[in-house]
């Protein structure tokens, strides 16, 4: 079975990260990461705003350098609406990317796929609730930033 759709461009947003970021360590799990949203910009045919100083990525990179994406965040639109973005997902560091985070030399950049929820309780955005929601996008180590492009997924007809 086949289900026909398209990916519709929701927005594209770059969130600013408190440098340098928090270093918990060595974990059963993997080399532990928190960075801290500084504040961002927002903008696109359906959601425009800003990123609020609020939120981060507690991230896990495992020994393969593949790291395990788990952020929380709000985005203050611009007239007024706030919006919960949570989102999983992987970062590929390359396959020496935990020995070089470990040692304080991570790549320049690295891509990174995740798959945001978004939740408003503002009527003018209740939409986001019956939407799944799709991030391609790269972390830049040498700004301390990251810049996504979002897409939902949108069936013929809806």
């Amino acid at each position: 079975m086949m289900f026909m759709f398209t990916l519709e461009h929701v927005c594209s947003y770059r969130a600013t990260l408190r440098s340098p970021f928090e270093v918990i360590g060595e974990t059963p799990l993997g080399l532990r990461l928190n960075a801290y949203v500084t504040g961002g910009e927002v903008d696109g045919p359906r959601i425009r705003g800003r990123l609020l100083p609020v939120g981060g990525d507690w991230l896990v990179v495992r020994h393969d350098g593949v790291g395990m994406v788990d952020v929380r965040a709000s985005i203050e639109t611009h007239d007024g609406a706030l919006i919960y973005l949570q989102y999983q997902g992987v970062v590929d560091l390359g396959a020496d990317g935990y020995a070089r985070l470990l040692a304080g030399d991570p790549p320049a950049r690295a891509p990174i796929r995740v798959a945001p929820r978004l939740s408003s309780a503002h009527p003018a955005y209740r939409w986001v609730e019956r939407h799944q929601f799709f991030n391609v996008g790269e972390v830049d180590f040498a700004t301390s930033s990251v810049c996504y492009d979002m897409y939902m997924a949108v069936s013929p007809g809806a």
